[in-house]
């Protein structure tokens, strides 16, 4: 009976032995499928809840815009696509964040705000716009380019810049204008006081839809602190003329303003200039030849002009201008002696007689 009890007793020992470590090893090997620490759950969990938060963001953001803008000039298109909101939320950095307007003044690549105006009833306005997107498509980021349009014409527009690729607003206004150069400044105070509303940080640039550009010129661009200034050539292809304006350097300092009519000039720009040619101080500069710090809108003093902050009763682009021709030493030329041409702008005669967008498609179908 001894020898019967010991047996059954090591037996026993046996399968509790077996039965431990079978537990032991199923443990361990579903252990092996689990996190290998607290962090990577939580990082799992972060990227889970950070799309949905960005998302409630956005939406609440497109709410805001069109209630706490103070004109309705300074709307959000109604065709604006979410998706392109989204995108230029990437771009764009709000009063809210000081410290990411810091970075972005610090950082080595500034936001580029491209302002275009459109005139009403330009049949070949599609054309232009796109044109003029597929060369700020190749314009690395950050760009923000804001189109500017009368409500009635919009809808057309807005399917065009849905298709463009490039980080749009698409501002639009109701009021009606004969002269075509009132209708133009308007949109400039449209596009200027919708940047001083939403703070958006960057160097801005009036792009006329029929300009044309050397792709260099907008990282010259990126390098003013302040304001810059260019020599732009007007051409008109049906006068057969090209008439270069812009300013005159000594480095990057501005020491003078051209102008000059090419049209019998067979020498070019390295030939002597006359008095005719050099203007102590132009009237106006070309709305194209210039680029400015957007912080002027809201912060003049920061830039050495003690005045009280424009607000969006006032001429905004009137603002910018006198800042500009106030004092030369303040801009910086570009390229570094100004003696390249790197934006073109095109004369092209208006067209009256061509068919629409949609008489096109409808003729297609």
């Amino acid at each position: 009976m001894g020898s019967s009890d010991r047996s059954k007793k090591r037996t026993h020992l046996w399968k509790k032995a077996l039965l431990h470590f079978a537990l032991c090893f199923v443990t361990g090997f579903f252990t092996g499928f689990a996190p290998t620490s607290t962090a990577s759950l939580f990082s799992r969990h972060d990227a889970s809840i950070r799309p949905a938060t960005a998302d409630s963001f956005n939406r609440s953001l497109m709410a805001e815009i069109p209630a706490e803008t103070p004109a309705a000039s300074e709307r959000l298109g109604p065709a604006t696509a979410h998706s392109s909101v989204n995108r230029s939320l990437m771009v764009e950095t709000p009063a809210e964040t000081p410290a990411a307007s810091e970075r972005l003044e610090r950082g080595s690549e500034r936001q580029l705000i491209v302002v275009t105006t459109t005139q009403s009833g330009d049949r070949l306005q599609g054309p232009l716009l796109r044109r003029l997107a597929d060369t700020l498509k190749l314009v690395p980021p950050p760009l923000l380019w804001v189109v500017v349009q009368a409500r009635a014409a919009a809808p057309e527009t807005a399917e065009v810049l849905r298709r463009t690729g490039v980080v749009y607003r698409h501002l639009t206004f109701d009021a009606n204008f004969t002269d075509p150069a009132a209708e133009a400044d308007h949109q400039r105070n449209v596009a200027l006081n919708h940047i001083e509303y939403h703070r958006l940080t960057g160097i801005v640039h009036f792009a006329g839809a029929s300009n044309v550009y050397d792709l260099r010129f907008f990282q010259e661009m990126r390098q003013i602190e302040g304001f810059g200034a260019w020599p732009v050539a007007l051409v008109s292809a049906n006068r057969k003329r090209v008439v270069v304006e812009g300013p005159i350097c000594n480095s990057s300092k501005v020491v003078g303003w051209l102008f000059r009519d090419l049209a019998s000039d067979k020498i070019g720009l390295g030939s002597l200039l006359t008095d005719a040619d050099m203007k102590a101080k132009p009237p106006r500069i070309n709305i194209s030849g210039f680029a400015f710090n957007s912080s002027i809108l809201w912060d003049p003093e920061r830039w050495g002009r003690a005045t009280s902050v424009p607000d969006t009763s006032q001429d905004s682009i009137k603002f910018v201008r006198e800042v500009l021709l106030e004092d030369e030493t303040k801009l910086k030329g570009i390229p570094a002696d100004c003696s390249k041409i790197m934006l073109w702008h095109l004369y092209i005669p208006r067209a009256t007689n061509l068919p629409s967008h949609h008489q096109i498609q409808n003729a297609s179908r």
